[in-house]
């Protein structure tokens, strides 16, 4: 088991099943800009690191056209993408059962924060944090294409108030492990959202799991299944 203290969540991909909002707001923005279609695998790339880093490794992105894609697909996410958006199966009991056993909650996004808080408020996941942490709005500026997620999990572990070994990660893609890492923290990838095959072990996450339950049984409550540890012996967590 990780029975950490304090627990740091990404959002989609994690909480939220985007639904297609994300990778077809890009479409309709890449579009609209006179950019080909990448293909759906790189579109589906794009769900979790910074938008602006991913964007531009888009053929035919340029700096010049950067804020524009940035602006339509913030436009259509808004109108659209938001809405079409559900909260993955077994979350809200999920984050009931760490509520109650008095865990720390926090979300650490690569979405813009004040987009974040919005999309969480709008599927009732918002009463469950002690906090909420994402980019700034200025998607296109440094620290958001330079740092990627450290600064955002950095943010998140120090308002939980909890050292690193008290508190872990969970996140679906090698950039949530990877801003574990550079905080020293541990990590748990699910396997439910948005990694390619193998992507999570690679990055180094301690655990992965499949299922909500799967994840409550490792943080210690519920009656979670066995996870895929990974290092266990090594780490001392299991």
């Amino acid at each position: 088991m990780i029975p950490a203290r304090a627990v740091l969540l990404d959002l989609d991909g994690t909480l939220v099943d985007p639904a297609g909002g994300i990778t077809g707001g890009i479409l309709h923005a890449l579009l609209a800009n006179g950019i080909a279609h990448p293909g759906d695998d790189h579109l589906a790339s794009l769900v979790g690191p910074p938008l602006a880093s991913g964007l531009m490794t888009i053929p035919g992105m340029t700096e010049a056209l950067l804020p524009h894609v940035i602006a339509d697909y913030r436009q259509e996410y808004a109108a659209h993408g938001m809405a079409a958006s559900r909260v993955y199966p077994g979350i809200a009991e999920l984050l009931a059962g760490l509520r109650a056993d008095g865990r720390i909650l926090a979300v650490a996004t690569s979405k813009p924060e004040p987009l974040a808080r919005q999309l969480l408020a709008a599927k009732g996941l918002d009463g469950y944090f002690d906090s909420i942490h994402g980019s700034s709005p200025d998607e296109v500026s440094a620290p958001n294409r330079t740092t990627g997620k450290p600064h955002i999990v950095a943010a998140a572990l120090e308002a939980t108030g909890q050292g690193p070994e008290a508190t872990v990660m969970v996140g679906d893609r090698m950039h949530d492990i990877e801003g574990a890492r550079a905080n020293a923290l541990q990590s748990i990838g699910v396997a439910w959202g948005f990694a390619a095959d193998g992507e999570l072990e690679a990055a180094g996450a301690a655990a992965v799991v499949h299922s909500p339950a799967e994840l409550g049984g490792l943080l210690g409550i519920g009656r979670g299944h066995s996870a895929s540890v990974h290092g266990a012996v090594r780490d001392g967590i299991a």
